[in-house]
């Protein structure tokens, strides 16, 4: 049975910046807000006709710059000049609130402890590090990661006092979010954020169980 993740990532849309058409999953939707400028629909389900922008910095500075969400609109329509860093915010926002509802869930496991038998399981997609967290517990977890049958992908971007006060716990330093439909979900925003600020801190690329160190896998399939 395919998933809703899955059936998403098969919509597709062009995008108004480089005319290629791809899967929704890869795009971020924009509509015309009251005030008449371009705004980010990351839920997509905002009122008006979506103009679709591919889920990077570069993609989104450019239909700004060159006002292209007017032109595709054939409206007025503006952009503000930091409308790719209101994305990047947005889309943090929704990561850190879907790590909250994983956890509510039972999605979503915490502590060193229980996050190494976790990955010992085989049953983990995302292990989800602090940035400042301590390196000694990171590196054993992302060994650990490492040798897994499946990759374990690898998220660093959040302090510790942010997932805490997503998942509303004391001092989060280690998660790991389980395989399933949520994390699908999830990770799609995930991906999408990638396009936006690396996933993973600069000093932690000899840690990561990828060679890039973006923290995803780099031959796994669009979820």
């Amino acid at each position: 049975m395919r998933s809703e993740a899955q059936a998403e990532a098969r919509r597709e849309k062009r995008d108004i910046v480089s005319g290629e058409v791809m899967d929704e999953a890869r795009l971020i939707r924009f509509v015309p807000g009251p005030d008449g400028t371009a705004t980010p629909d990351l839920a997509r389900k905002l009122p008006g006709r979506g103009l679709w922008v591919a889920a990077d910095r570069t993609s989104v500075e450019a239909a700004a710059r060159r006002n292209l969400f007017a032109r595709a609109a054939k409206a007025k329509i503006s952009a503000s000049a930091d409308l790719a860093c209101e994305v990047e915010r947005l889309l943090r926002a929704r990561v850190l609130a879907g790590l909250g509802l994983a956890r509510r869930a039972g999605a979503l496991i915490c502590g060193f402890e229980k996050v190494s038998q976790a990955l010992a399981g085989g049953g983990t997609a995302w292990l989800v590090e602090a940035a400042d967290g301590s390196a000694d517990g990171r590196r054993k977890l992302i060994g650990l990661a490492r040798r897994q049958p499946r990759p374990v992908d690898v998220l660093g971007v959040f302090t510790c006092e942010e997932l805490s006060l997503a998942l509303g716990l004391e001092n989060v330093i280690h998660t790991a979010f389980l395989a399933g439909r949520a994390c699908e979900r999830w990770a799609i925003d995930v991906r999408r954020l990638a396009g936006f600020s690396p996933l993973l801190p600069e000093s932690w690329r000899e840690e990561s169980p990828v060679a890039d160190g973006t923290g995803i896998v780099p031959d796994a399939k669009l979820i």
